[in-house]
């Protein structure tokens, strides 16, 4: 008898600690600290200095978590199209609907590049740190 409760109380605290949320998730975490606009102040990658990737504009991002949507600005055309995220990875795989304007530079091309190997993001002191693995690739700040 006293094998089964105690095999009842370790299945029921497996239970318990299998839908315990993870700490930070309440309140200020994940998915609700995405939302608003965001603008791109480091990209890894390219060769060209970031100033001369974007000499003119820099690329911003806008998340409106609500309805699902993402749009922005790439320095040079604008985008927009469904938000594919959850409390930590986000996908910009899927096809966006963009203008179409002939972009000087390597800029923009290197930026929807870098966004589509984004993997998972981290929202910390009003940066925004795009990764690729475990390494950050892109890195947006509060606007």
């Amino acid at each position: 008898m006293k094998r089964i409760i105690l095999l009842a109380i370790v299945v029921t605290s497996t239970f318990a600690a299998c839908t315990t949320l993870k700490p930070g998730s309440i309140g200020n975490g994940g998915l609700s600290e995405l939302g608003g606009s965001w603008e791109l102040n480091y990209i890894s990658g390219p060769r060209i200095a970031f100033n001369g990737l974007y000499p003119a504009k820099k690329p911003t991002l806008t998340f409106d978590i609500t309805n699902k949507k993402v749009s922005g600005y790439t320095s040079c055309n604008s985008f927009s199209g469904a938000l594919v995220a959850d409390d930590s990875t986000i996908n910009f795989t899927h096809p966006m609907a963009m203008t179409k304007m002939a972009c000087p530079g390597e800029g923009e091309a290197t930026f929807m590049e870098m966004l589509r190997k984004t993997s998972s993001y981290v929202v910390s002191d009003s940066t925004l740190n795009f990764m690729m693995g475990d390494i950050a690739i892109m890195r947006f700040r509060k606007i």
